[in-house]
C-alpha cells in the first residue's frame, strides 16, 4: 500500500513561488514565452504566472510534452517528445518549466529541442531539483527545492497517475 508523508507544505511551495517569480522577472522580464513540460508542471506554471502576471510580465504559455517515468518511479530511457514543439520560437527568449528535475535528461532534452528550433534563449526553472540523481551536467538556472532521492508526489506530480490533486509535496512510503 501506498502512503504519503508531507515533505513541503502548501504555503512554503506559496512562498517560494513568489520568490522564484522575483528571480525571473529580473532575470527575463518583461515579455518571453513560458513553456511547461507536462504533465506535471501544470500546477506550478499556473501559480507562477499569475504571480508573474503580477510583476508585470507579459508571458505567453506553451507546453510540451515529454515522456521518460510512463508508470514507473525509475526513468525508463530516452525522453520521448509527445507531439511536437509549439510553432515559431525563432528568436524568442523562453522560460523552460519542469515540476522536477533529477537526472536531467528530459530537461536537457527539452532545452536542446527548444534551441534547435530557433530561440534565442532558454532559461530553465524546476519546482524540485534532486542533484544527487543527475546523470548528465545539468545546471538549472532558478530552482524551487532542492531535496534528496526520495520519490515524490502531489501539486501536479503523480506516482502512476495519482496524487496530483495534493496542495503540498509529499514523499511516498511504501511501494513508490
Amino acid at each position: 500500500m501506498v502512503s504519503v508523508t508531507a515533505l513541503i507544505s502548501e504555503d512554503e511551495i506559496k512562498r517560494r513561488v513568489d520568490e522564484l517569480a522575483g528571480e525571473i522577472h529580473s532575470s527575463l522580464s518583461p515579455e518571453f514565452l513560458i513553456i511547461g513540460i507536462l504533465v506535471g508542471s501544470f500546477v506550478f506554471i499556473a501559480d507562477l504566472i499569475r504571480v508573474l502576471d503580477r510583476l508585470g510580465c507579459a508571458t505567453e504559455v506553451e507546453f510540451i510534452r515529454l515522456s521518460s517515468y510512463r508508470d514507473a518511479t525509475e526513468a525508463a530511457g530516452a525522453p520521448r517528445l509527445i507531439g511536437g514543439l509549439p510553432g515559431n520560437l525563432a528568436g524568442k527568449r523562453i522560460l523552460l518549466v519542469d515540476d522536477i528535475v533529477d537526472t536531467g535528461h528530459t530537461l536537457a532534452h527539452a532545452k536542446s529541442l527548444i534551441l534547435d528550433a530557433g530561440a534565442e534563449s532558454v532559461e530553465t526553472c524546476a519546482l524540485l531539483d534532486k542533484p544527487s540523481r543527475r546523470e548528465i551536467e545539468l545546471s538549472v538556472d532558478h530552482v524551487g527545492f532542492t531535496i534528496e532521492d526520495v520519490f515524490v508526489v502531489g501539486y501536479g506530480i503523480d506516482y502512476a497517475r495519482e496524487f496530483r490533486h495534493l496542495p503540498y509535496i509529499g514523499k511516498v512510503d511504501g511501494d513508490g
